[in-house]
């Protein structure tokens, strides 16, 4: 990189420079990598299997799949409207939780459900999930999109779980749930009280809901 540097160049390109370091030198070489790469103001194509990389370097990310480009756009912009399943399950650590549910209309109301939920569509998926009404599609739940419902508002957008990991890591507690048939997981608060076996009610927001097309996987 030295001797790259002062050739001056109009671009530089990275193949995976950090994937042979240890998890806590690879932190301080991406802070490092930042550093430069805003002190130089050179343009740096960066390839790379870690998200995380993607996330904190990337101006503009490109995630491919099999040499396909999946979808081009700030970090942010992927990872709140990512085009497709594959992307949306690429962006987030923990990774992006997925269902299976069908959609049925009830009341004027469309609702997501399957064994272990039965949730109603936000209104801005009204329209789109519209044709989908009697099939099944894909529900997206990222866990930072999870918490513990409030006893004291019985009206929050939730599902019953039971508790089967209980993962604690300081600044956040990973919960792994059993929601019917399917395994979910979901990013609580440090404070939260939680064992496994225990059950719980999860609440969530349903504007951070995302669906996917079941052939297509692309985003509904």
């Amino acid at each position: 990189l030295g001797r790259a540097i002062v050739r001056h160049p109009q671009v530089f390109l990275f193949d995976e420079p950090l994937s042979n370091l240890d998890a806590k030198l690879r932190v301080q070489m991406r802070v490092e990598l930042k550093k430069l790469h805003e002190r130089l103001g050179t343009t740096a194509i960066y390839v790379t299997h870690d998200q995380v990389e993607a996330m904190t370097l990337g101006d503009r990310v490109v995630v491919m799949r099999d040499g396909w480009v999946q979808q081009v756009g700030d970090p942010m912009q992927l990872y709140n409207e990512p085009a497709n399943r594959f992307v949306a399950g690429f962006l987030g650590s923990p990774a992006m939780n997925f269902a299976t549910v069908k959609v049925t209309q009830q009341n004027g109301a469309l609702w997501a459900a399957n064994a272990g939920m039965q949730i109603k569509a936000p209104p801005a998926h009204m329209n789109a999930l519209g044709r989908y009404v009697g099939q099944e599609v894909t529900l997206g739940i990222r866990p930072e999109d999870l918490h513990v419902a409030s006893a004291a508002d019985p009206t929050e957008l939730g599902f019953d779980v039971v508790v089967e990991v209980v993962e604690k890591l300081g600044s956040e507690i990973l919960l792994d749930v059993a929601v019917g048939s399917d395994t979910m997981v979901a990013s609580v608060e440090p404070g939260v009280r939680a064992n496994i076996h225990d059950r719980m009610r999860l609440a969530l927001n349903p504007e951070r809901l995302h669906f996917f097309d079941m052939q297509s996987e692309a985003a509904i």
